[in-house]
């Protein structure tokens, strides 16, 4: 498994832009190597949310209410993985927790990052 680090939240108003990141180290002794990496946020009192999951072949998949605002991309030789918000609304605000899969069917976490949009 990995250790992963977020960075980038914070707040902003509303039809504003935010770019978080999520920087994987490799655990010693870790062989399994990266698959998916993505975004789930949680909202208070709601169950999680995909945001975005990108792989590395292929396109990559959006939840329906950030899709043609958000985009996600990734950087394999830094493994980390970015989501760019633009137009954010005030329903986006959320606690945005990145993940990757691993070749061994494991999931590893981060910490969480919030972000909340003011209107």
């Amino acid at each position: 498994q990995v250790q992963l680090v977020e960075s980038g939240g914070g707040s902003v108003q509303a039809g504003g832009s935010l770019r978080i990141s999520c920087a994987a180290s490799a655990a010693t002794g870790t062989t399994a190597s990266i698959n998916a990496m993505g975004w789930y946020r949680m909202k208070a009192g709601k169950p999680r949310e995909l945001v975005a999951q990108i792989v590395p072949v292929g396109p990559a998949t959006y939840g329906d209410s950030v899709k043609g605002r958000f985009t996600i991309s990734r950087d394999n030789a830094k493994m980390t993985v970015y989501l760019q918000m633009n137009r954010l609304k005030v329903e986006d605000t959320a606690d945005y927790y990145c993940f990757v899969d691993h070749s061994d069917s494991k999931r590893s976490w981060g910490q969480g990052t919030q972000v909340t949009v003011s209107s």
